[in-house]
């Protein structure tokens, strides 16, 4: 079964930068990133295919935000750029069902990780 660990949270001002990290037993599937904020559903982010040849972003936070995979160390990035309060969060990747991104439904994604704290705040 498909493993997942997410890491590079923090806290950071308005405006600042950090990258996201979610490392994988093994990759054959879309990994997808959602949010998750106090008190608040779990909102999907970004998705990258399997193969990575397809990237899908929300609304919220395009042009912002990267998704990337490293095939040689099974990883999965979320670069966030000119991040903003509402950015704030508790950060998780999934596994899709299909190599490709079918959506942002979280009871569509499976094997979550325990997720990395986002905080955004000056």
């Amino acid at each position: 079964q498909l493993q997942l660990v997410e890491s590079g949270g923090g806290l950071v001002q308005p405006g600042g930068s950090l990258r996201l990290s979610c490392k994988a037993s093994e990759f054959n599937y879309a990994i997808g990133w959602f949010r998750q904020a106090l008190g608040k559903e779990r909102v999907g982010l970004s998705c990258i295919s399997g193969g990575g040849g397809t990237r899908a972003y929300a609304d919220s936070v395009k042009g912002r935000f990267t998704i990337s995979r490293d095939h040689a160390s099974n990883t999965v990035f979320l670069q966030m750029n000119n991040l903003k309060p509402e950015d704030t969060g508790r950060y998780y990747c999934a596994r899709g069902a299909y190599e490709f991104c079918s959506g942002y439904d979280p009871h569509e994604y499976t094997n979550w990780g325990q997720g990395t704290q986002v905080t955004v705040s000056s």
